[in-house]
């Protein structure tokens, strides 16, 4: 807490605000100019009185320069500088026009308890689009695959494309707007397009691989037709964009679960009722072919539910 008014008082206000007081209350007239020994200050105090307006600009400086991310509340044309400066700058509705016209977010209510909502829905927002880009670039990533594989091939494509709106709608559709409306507001950790793209794009790449490896052994060693085949692949894709499912959905909840468990009963239920197996061009089968799948979906699955854990030494660098 910074102010121009007398440390002890601004103490005394921080505290019936039920402010954590750390440290004793600092005149500004004894901080130090150098920035890295002004941060070592403000690392160890956290009331602050006398505070010039360009004093609180270097105090955002510091603080930033140790790595942190400054949010900076104030209403009056001396806090513009630092409001400026700060990564989110943050005006009182009954500010100064000059504060509220540089800062990022304005409280129109003039309630500083406003902020924690503020902030939680701020990562709710980050964090579940996180979770949805996952799914989706996931399948972006095997729909080029399987292009330009089969195209390479010169094979007929394993899917038809009902089958991919299929795959799609219980992979992607129904939990992404799930999932776009959790409740959870864990911390935001920086990184986040490469998080996203070093699990989407390999999940994507095995998903589609395996897919089409199972496809083209129950096409070439099993004696099952291509509606059968496309079938096989149909379920094994499905069954690996579920597990995608699952890893983006972390952290697990009982509801996530319950999601993806009803996402792979809508499958299975769509492959028993006559119509609708008919509707998405579906073929009953029974052969050895099936194992296929199965070692697919195994080696598949695991791989996925193993790239989080490969991945994070490359994130950390």
């Amino acid at each position: 807490m910074i102010s121009a008014e007398n440390p002890e008082t601004v103490a005394a206000i921080a505290e019936r605000a039920g402010l954590e007081v750390g440290g004793e209350p600092v005149d500004a007239r004894d901080l130090p100019d150098e920035i890295g020994e002004m941060a070592a200050v403000l690392d160890a105090h956290t009331v602050f009185g006398r505070v010039k307006p360009r004093q609180k600009q270097a105090m955002v400086k510091a603080l930033q320069s140790r790595g942190h991310t400054v949010a900076m509340t104030g209403d009056g044309v001396n806090d513009v500088l630092a409001l400026k400066d700060s990564d989110l700058g943050i005006s009182m509705g009954s500010g100064s026009a000059a504060t509220k016209a540089v800062a990022d977010l304005v409280l129109t209510d003039n309630a500083f308890s406003s902020l924690p909502v503020v902030v939680n829905e701020g990562r709710k927002v980050i964090n579940n689009v996180e979770r949805v880009s996952n799914l989706f670039i996931t399948k972006a990533a095997y729909a080029v695959l399987l292009t330009v594989a089969v195209g390479l091939m010169d094979e007929p494509f394993p899917f038809l494309p009902r089958h991919l709106t299929l795959i799609g709608t219980f992979s992607i559709g129904i939990p992404g707007f799930f999932l776009a409306l959790a409740p959870e507001v864990d911390l935001i950790r920086p990184g986040f397009l490469r998080r996203v793209l070093w699990f989407s794009v390999p999940a994507g790449v095995v998903a589609g691989s395996l897919t089409l490896v199972a496809y083209e052994a129950a096409l070439d060693i099993s004696d099952i037709d291509l509606d059968e085949a496309r079938t096989l692949a149909t379920v094994t894709l499905l069954a690996l964009g579920l597990v995608v499912l699952a890893v983006a959905s972390r952290p697990p909840r009982w509801w996530k679960v319950l999601l993806v468990a009803c996402m792979g009963l809508g499958y299975v239920v769509v492959f028993l009722v006559p119509w609708l197996r008919n509707y998405f061009q579906l073929q009953l089968f029974w052969s050895s072919a099936w194992w296929y799948s199965v070692i697919a979906v195994a080696i598949g699955g695991a791989v996925i539910v193993a790239i989080p854990r490969l991945i994070r030494p490359i994130l950390r660098r």
